[in-house]
């Protein structure tokens, strides 16, 4: 699965993407989870899960969204306008 992390997200985990490996199919709230485990790094950036974005083959989607090795999961922080 490929993994593409956006502005503060990028920053804090020192790269706009990766890929990882997940044998069986999961929810986004648990890939989150594996990853918040690898390091304080990881378990930082994704402190505030419930207010990041997901989206999941270029469409949003939610933390209870199952995806699978061949999806591409997009996380964006929240995003403010004025």
């Amino acid at each position: 699965m490929k993994i593409l992390y956006f502005a503060k997200l990028k920053q804090l985990i020192g790269k706009s993407e990766e890929t990882i490996c997940i044998k069986q199919k999961k929810k986004i709230s648990q890939v989150i989870n594996e990853l918040k485990k690898r390091n304080d790094v990881y378990d930082f950036a994704f402190k505030e899960t419930n207010s990041l974005q997901y989206a999941v083959n270029c469409e949003y989607v939610d933390l209870n969204f199952i995806v699978s090795d061949s999806d591409e999961l997009a996380i964006f922080p929240p995003v403010s306008g004025g």
